[in-house]
């Protein structure tokens, strides 16, 4: 049987809609993507339970793959081939100046389907700012991110509004107040369940038996990569394919609501 780039659609908080499956022809043999989970930002608390109490709904040895620090030109590049060769989507957590540095991957990624999330604009460690100084950064974010992507960014009552609301902090550095006021304006906030730790250096090989250990203490979830890093593109293929191998299937998360632009 053919797998699909979306078989189902799942809503957090709102009603069902259907979901139309982009298919992938000709390609029995790929990962694919098993269904796709929509996530309402307005009604979902913080997931990921390497910071918060909760994950998403999740069924067992269901993974959502999660890049950040991107864009940047071989890595993202070669990441990309490789979701493309299996049929996968993912959500890329965008640096706001990495995105103006190179709309064109940018847009590359979106225009594969992929969910282009928010990273801040410089990725500086939010917790260790004054919280107005931190917003306006993870504002300067979303405008770069959403001007690169569409040309423009979306201000309502001088607020920036992204067309995707949905952040991740860096460092997974998240306060309170922040929390409070990324909730207020409806935007989803991600941690993950386990990561590559790709940041430390280590061979390909190394990095993709650390993640399927982790893969498998965890039993699927939201996994972290950076797709900024040569060992991590060196790697995705083969850990696509182990994810296939064994019996894990992907689910691709999207908001459920896109504000006007």
């Amino acid at each position: 049987m053919l797998r699909t780039c979306g078989l189902a659609l799942t809503v957090i908080g709102l009603s069902s809609n259907l979901a139309v499956a982009a298919p992938c022809p000709g390609q029995p043999d790929t990962l694919g993507t098993a269904r796709i989970l929509t996530v309402d930002p307005a009604s979902t608390a913080p997931v990921g339970r390497k910071s918060f109490p909760r994950t998403l709904p999740l069924a067992p040895k269901e993974v959502v793959l999660t890049f950040d620090d991107g864009p940047w030109p071989s890595t993202t590049a070669a990441v990309l081939e490789a979701l493309k060769r299996e049929c996968v989507l993912a959500t890329f957590f965008l640096i706001g100046r990495m995105a103006t540095d190179h709309p064109a991957l940018a847009r590359r990624i979106l225009a594969e389907g992929h969910t282009v999330g928010h990273h801040s604009h410089v990725h500086p460690i939010l917790d260790r700012m004054n919280p107005a100084a931190a917003e306006a950064e993870i504002d300067r974010g979303f405008a770069a991110v959403d001007t690169a992507l569409y040309g423009k960014a979306s201000v309502q009552d001088g607020v920036v509004r992204p067309r995707t609301p949905f952040f991740r902090f860096p460092g997974f550095a998240s306060t309170p107040v922040l929390l409070d006021r990324l909730k207020q304006r409806g935007v989803a906030v991600f941690g993950t369940d386990f990561w590559a730790s790709d940041w430390n250096p280590m061979t390909p090989d190394q990095q993709l038996r650390l993640v399927l250990d982790r893969l498998e203490a965890a039993g699927g979830g939201i996994v972290l990569f950076h797709d900024t890093k040569t060992q991590t593109a060196a790697m995705i293929p083969a850990f696509l394919r182990a994810l296939k191998q064994g019996g894990y299937s992907v689910v691709h998360i999207v908001p459920a609501k896109i504000p006007p632009s």
